[in-house]
């Protein structure tokens, strides 16, 4: 493990682990079956990927606000073309969505994890990170960390980006739609491995991603219920960034961040995002 990673590790400030779920109490197998399997009585989810279909799971319930964490075991060898994700996303064209996705690479390339967030259908919020690690070889944590005051992203309990609420500065941020979770293993070579020069090579079919210890932590939403309504207050309610975990994201950042929307001034002509002139974390 690289020395900055295991420093960050041991003075980690954030949660520790949370208690697993059961994937047949949690989520429901919503598309691509057979190639989609809960294992070892709710404790492992399989996902898979042929030439025919990829597979996926969505959350029995919805969420306003939460940390939601997942194990996932991605694809070994050559991975290219394929997309492994772990997100929240509400319904219809003016949707919110919380992206975690693994861009698949050729044998021997790494991952690109890709984030993203949608606030009113609106996107285009991209960063990009390589990992300190092979995520093929074991399992490893990815968290979703959502409340009304920002978005964390977190990797083995390290966070490695914030979106923060900027509605104050015109800025749009998730508040109101209640979001399912989702899970899903897709076909994308027209994009995903180096911007679709390198294709999925379908002699290597089918390919598998294995996903344990799924846990929601947040505030249920069932109609005009809210489960959270008349509870103590919980730390993932509040919770940020002190002093010292912002200057170790921010050289987190430096050391295995591979692509920055808020640095893209191609991609933006008329002026950067608003958002990508104020506090980042």
């Amino acid at each position: 493990m690289d020395s900055f990673v295991r420093v960050f590790v041991v003075m980690t400030f954030l949660i520790g682990a949370t208690s697993a779920g059961n994937f047949n109490t949690d989520v429901t197998i919503s598309w691509g079956q057979p190639r989609a399997q809960i294992l070892n009585k709710g404790q492992l989810l399989s996902l898979s990927l042929d030439n025919t279909s990829g597979s996926g799971f969505e959350s029995k319930y919805d969420f306003l606000y939460g940390r939601f964490d997942v194990q996932l075991k991605l694809i070994p060898g050559n991975s290219a073309g394929t997309v492994t994700t772990f997100f929240m996303s509400s319904q219809g064209a003016a949707h919110d969505e919380i992206d975690f996705e693994f861009l698949g690479n050729a044998s021997g390339q790494p991952y690109t994890v890709h984030t993203n967030v949608y606030a009113q259908g609106v996107g285009n919020r991209e960063q990009q990170f390589r990992l300190w690690y092979d995520p093929t070889l074991a399992f490893h944590t990815y968290t979703i960390l959502w409340n009304p005051l920002r978005i964390i992203y977190l990797v083995e309990n390290i966070p490695i980006r914030v979106f923060n609420n900027y509605i104050a500065n015109g800025v749009q941020y998730p508040t109101s739609q209640p979001m399912k979770v989702y899970a899903s293993l897709w076909n994308a070579d027209d994009w995903a491995t180096q911007g679709g020069q390198v294709k999925t090579d379908w002699t290597k079919a089918p390919f598998t991603a294995t996903y344990k210890n799924y846990n929601a932590n947040g505030c249920i939403i069932n109609g005009t219920t809210n489960s959270c309504t008349n509870k103590p207050r919980q730390s993932w309610q509040t919770m940020g960034l002190d002093a010292n975990a912002k200057k170790k994201i921010q050289t987190l950042q430096q050391k295995y961040m591979i692509y920055n929307y808020c640095t893209d001034l191609k991609r933006f002509p008329q002026g950067l995002p608003r958002e990508c002139g104020l506090p980042k974390f």
